[in-house]
């Protein structure tokens, strides 16, 4: 599959993929915050490459302990 076709998933995939409730996937959304998103008539989808870009943003280096 080419990098070039956008895969658009729903919410319900973006909360299993993250472990963001649904709840408060939808609240940020009202107010503007969290992974970008876009709206189909009544319908919020988001970019697969997004929400993965968003988790990469958010990912913390840590040390090896020795």
């Amino acid at each position: 599959m080419s990098d070039s076709i956008t895969r658009w998933r729903d919410e319900r995939w973006v909360s299993q993929t993250t472990g963001i409730a649904l709840p408060t996937l939808r609240n940020a959304r009202s107010v503007g915050k969290g992974i970008p998103f876009y709206r189909f008539g009544r319908s919020c989808k988001y970019r697969e490459s997004d929400v993965l870009a968003w988790c990469e943003a958010r990912r913390v280096e840590t040390r090896e302990t020795q």
